[in-house]
C-alpha cells in the first residue's frame, strides 16, 4: 500500500489528463454506427459504463487533488524528467485542484443525465465529452504556456464536434461562426506566445514571472504587449465585453447536456486570465495595464449581460446573457488584484458555474413540456409540470441574481467588502446592484411569461390544440429533474458550508500570489541557490545532444542539478557529455577552492 501511496504522490498531477485522454481513445476505438442506430447497438451499454465509470474515477481523483493541495504544498510533475524551464511541467496547486473538482463535480451529473437519451443523437458523444475533459484539465494543471495553447486546441477540438451533436441546421451556422472565432484567438495566441518567448526566452510561468521585472525596456515592453495580447484571446474565451457577442446564440442552439457542460468553459478563460495576466505579469508595469482595461469591462460585461436578458425572447440565451453577467462580476473582483477580491471572485466562479448548468437543464425540461412554443418566451398553455418546474425556476431566479440566503448574494457581498479604499468603490457598488436588479426584473419578466400567464389548455376533445396538448409528455425527460434538483443541492450544500470553503479559496488566492513559492517548488537552482535557466536568452545557442555530434556546451554542468542520478548514467547521456560534465564541474570546485583564501 505504501508502494501505491508513494507512485500516486509522485505522479498524481498527470492522472487527471490521462484519465480522460485514455477513455476518449478507448471509446473511439470500439466504433460507432450512424446516429439513427445508435438506440440498437450492442456497444451503447459498454459505451455509457466506460464513460461513467471513467469520469467518476476523474471525481475521486481531483478531489484526493484538493485534499493534497489543501496542505499549501505545490506538486510539480516533469514531462520526461524535463526540469523546467527547459521541459513542460504539471503543476498543482490549490486552484488548479479547486478547478479541477468543479469540472468532475459538474461533468458526472451531466454525463449521468446524458446517458439516458441525448447520447443518440450523435456519434462519438461519449469520446469527445472525455477528450473535452482532457483538454480542460489539461489547461488547469499546465505550467507552460505553450502547453496552455496546446490543451485549449484540445478542448476546443472536442468542442466544436458536442456544438453539432444531434445536428441541425442552427447548429451548423453558429458552429462555423464559432469555430472562426477560435480559430483567429487561437492565431492571436500563438502570435502571443512568439513575443513573449523572443523576449523572455522562456514560457515556463514561473520562470516567466521572474525573468520579466529584470528585462531592458524594450524587451519588457514587448514581452507585456504579448502578455495583453493573451489577455485578448483568453477574453474571447471568456466571452466577455466586446469580444463575448457569440456566446448567447452559440451555447443556445447546442443540445441540453453539452450546453450545460459549456459553462465551464468560459470558466477556463477566465482561469487564464487569473492565472496568467494576474500573476506572470505582476510587475508595475503589466499591473496597471491590466487594471486600467479589466475593471471598465468587467463592468460593462456585467451590465450588458443583465440588459441582454431583460431584452431576450428566447429562454436559452436569457441563460446565455446572465452567464455574460456572471462573467463580468468575477473580471470585477480579478481587476481589484487583492487576495480578499480575489477569493471572492473564485467562491462565485464556482456558484455562477453550476447555476447556469442548472439553468440550461431546466431550459431542456420546459421546451419538452411547452410543445411547438419550445423556450420562445411567448403566452402558452400551462405546462404539465408546472408547479415542479416553477419552484425550480423560482430557487434558480434567487440563486441566479445574487438573493439570500444562497451562495450568489454571498459571493457578491464578499465582493463588495473587497471594494473598501478602492478609488472607484462606490462606482462598482452601484454597478453590482443595478445588476442584480436588473436580473431580478428580468427574471419576474420570464416567470411572468411562463407561468402567470400561462393560458388553460383547450379541454375540447375535438379541437386539434387538444390532442397536440395531450402529447405533450407528462414528465421531464429522462433524469433531467433530478439532474437539476442534484445540482440545486449541491448550491445549497455550498453555501452551508461557506466557511471552511472561504477558508479554502483566501488560502487560494494568496497562494497564487505568492511568486517565490512557485519559483521555489517549479524551478531548479545551482548550488549557489541561483535559478537554472537560460537567462540572458541566446537565440544561436544549441546543446549538444546525443544526435547531434559533438558540441561544446557552455551549460554542460547544469544537467546533474535537472536530470536524476539513474537518467544522468542512462544510454541518453553521451560519453562526450559526461566528460563535459565531469571536465566543468572539476574546474568550477578549482575556482572555489581559489575563492576560498580571498572570502577569508
Amino acid at each position: 500500500m505504501s508502494s501505491f501511496l508513494n507512485f500516486w504522490s509522485a505522479h498524481s498531477p498527470i492522472f487527471s489528463i490521462l484519465i480522460p485522454a485514455f477513455t476518449g481513445f478507448v471509446l473511439i476505438l470500439l466504433g460507432n454506427p450512424g446516429s439513427g442506430s445508435l438506440k440498437q447497438d450492442w456497444r451503447q451499454p459498454w459505451r455509457r459504463g466506460i464513460s461513467l465509470i471513467s469520469v467518476l474515477l476523474g471525481l475521486a481523483t481531483a478531489i484526493s487533488y484538493l485534499i493534497q493541495a489543501n496542505t499549501g504544498k505545490i506538486f510539480v510533475y516533469q514531462l520526461s524528467e524535463w526540469t523546467a524551464p527547459f521541459g513542460i511541467v504539471m503543476v498543482l496547486d490549490r486552484l488548479s485542484a479547486l478547478m479541477l473538482v468543479l469540472t468532475y463535480a459538474l461533468a458526472a451529473p451531466i454525463l449521468w443525465f446524458a446517458s439516458k437519451e441525448w447520447d443518440e443523437r450523435g456519434r462519438y458523444f461519449h469520446a469527445m465529452f472525455h477528450l473535452l475533459l482532457m483538454g480542460l484539465c489539461g489547461a488547469f494543471l499546465t505550467g507552460d504556456l505553450f502547453n496552455l495553447f496546446v490543451f485549449f486546441e484540445i478542448l476546443l477540438m472536442a468542442s466544436y464536434v458536442l456544438l453539432l451533436h444531434a445536428q441541425g441546421k442552427a447548429r451548423f451556422q453558429l458552429g462555423i461562426h464559432y469555430v472562426t472565432i477560435n480559430l483567429l484567438a487561437s492565431a492571436l495566441f500563438l502570435i502571443g506566445l512568439g513575443m513573449i518567448y523572443g523576449s523572455v526566452g522562456s514560457l515556463n510561468m514561473a520562470d516567466v514571472a521572474r525573468i520579466i521585472p529584470t528585462l531592458e525596456n524594450d524587451q519588457h515592453r514587448l514581452a507585456i504587449a504579448g502578455g495583453l495580447l493573451l489577455f485578448v484571446v483568453f477574453g474571447i474565451k471568456a466571452a466577455m465585453l466586446p469580444v463575448g457577442f457569440w456566446l448567447p446564440k452559440t451555447y443556445a442552439v447546442a443540445t441540453t447536456p453539452v450546453a450545460a457542460i459549456f459553462t465551464i468553459m468560459t470558466k477556463v478563460g477566465i482561469y487564464a486570465i487569473l492565472r496568467v495576466n494576474g500573476t506572470v505579469f505582476n510587475d508595475a508595469l503589466g499591473q496597471s495595464l491590466l487594471n486600467t482595461w479589466l475593471l471598465p469591462i468587467g463592468l460593462l460585461t456585467s451590465l450588458y449581460g443583465a440588459i441582454g436578458a431583460l431584452a431576450s425572447e428566447r429562454l436559452r440565451r436569457f441563460v446565455g446573457f446572465m452567464v455574460l453577467s456572471s462573467i463580468g462580476t468575477i473580471l470585477v473582483a480579478i481587476s481589484l488584484s487583492n487576495t480578499q477580491a480575489w477569493a471572492a471572485g473564485l467562491y462565485y466562479l464556482v456558484h455562477s458555474t453550476i447555476i447556469a448548468a442548472s439553468f440550461y437543464l431546466l431550459c431542456g425540461w420546459i421546451t419538452s413540456q411547452r410543445g411547438a412554443f419550445k423556450d420562445h418566451l411567448k403566452v402558452a398553455p400551462k405546462m404539465k409540470q408546472e408547479k415542479a418546474i416553477s419552484i425550480a425556476f423560482f430557487l434558480i431566479a434567487l440563486m441566479m441574481a445574487g438573493l439570500p440566503p444562497f451562495s450568489g448574494f454571498l459571493g457578491k457581498v464578499l465582493l463588495l467588502q473587497a471594494t473598501a479604499n478602492h478609488t472607484f468603490q462606490i462606482t462598482i457598488i452601484v454597478i453590482i446592484l443595478i445588476v442584480s436588479l436588473l436580473s431580478i426584473i428580468a427574471f419576474t419578466r420570464a416567470g411572468f411569461i411562463l407561468f402567470w400567464r400561462a393560458t388553460t389548455p383547450e379541454s375540447n376533445p375535438e379541437e386539434e390544440a387538444f390532442i397536440t396538448y395531450q402529447q405533450l409528455p407528462n414528465q421531464a425527460p429522462a433524469r433531467n429533474d433530478k439532474t437539476i434538483y442534484l445540482l440545486l443541492a449541491g448550491l445549497i450544500a455550498y453555501v452551508a458550508y461557506a466557511t471552511p470553503i472561504l477558508s479554502y479559496v483566501e488560502k487560494t488566492a494568496a497562494q497564487i500570489t505568492d511568486a517565490p513559492l512557485y519559483q521555489h517548488s517549479i524551478l531548479k537552482t545551482d548550488e549557489h541557490g541561483q535559478v537554472i535557466s537560460v537567462e540572458p536568452f541566446d537565440p544561436n545557442y544549441v546543446p549538444e545532444t546525443k544526435y547531434n555530434g559533438e558540441m561544446v556546451d557552455p551549460n554542460a554542468h547544469y544537467i546533474p542539478y535537472l536530470i536524476s542520478p539513474e537518467t544522468l548514467k542512462g544510454e541518453h547521456i553521451s560519453e562526450y557529455k559526461k566528460r563535459q560534465i565531469q571536465g566543468q564541474e572539476q574546474q568550477q570546485q578549482v575556482e572555489n577552492d581559489q575563492l576560498k583564501p580571498m572570502e577569508q
